[in-house]
């Protein structure tokens, strides 16, 4: 569903049929330590590019917003971990890196562009 910052994120859920006014984050929603949601908390939120960027079904994503120094604002706090192999995930828009190295096409997406770029007969 697209959001109030006009990016597709599938925790982002809105109803305004007949009258509702309902607009919430599931995966804030799903945090019980999170400060509440507002529609604007969706313009600096990471989620939709890193699933935009990364499709795996075993990433996991725990959002949460903390109030920042002396409660003046509020800031994103993203923690993804890995289910398959139950590790921490250090940059979710690339993955966990043990799932990443059982995709064998992957690596040979990655030889044929290093080839690429050394060929001799490619025009500059």
């Amino acid at each position: 569903m697209r959001t109030p910052a006009g990016k597709e994120c599938k925790f982002y859920y809105a109803d305004f049929n007949r009258g509702r006014n309902l607009q919430e984050c599931r995966l804030i929603k799903a945090n019980p330590d999170s400060l509440p949601w507002q529609p604007s908390t969706c313009t600096a939120c990471p989620v939709p590019d890193i699933l935009y960027a990364n499709s795996s079904p075993n990433l996991e994503l725990q959002l949460s917003i903390r109030p920042r120094l002396l409660g003046l604002g509020r800031k994103l706090h993203l923690e993804a971990s890995c289910v398959k192999h139950r590790v921490a995930v250090a940059d979710p828009y690339v993955g966990c890196p043990q799932c990443n190295a059982e995709r064998p096409s992957l690596d040979a997406f990655i030889q044929a562009l290093e080839q690429g770029d050394n060929d001799p007969a490619k025009p500059e």
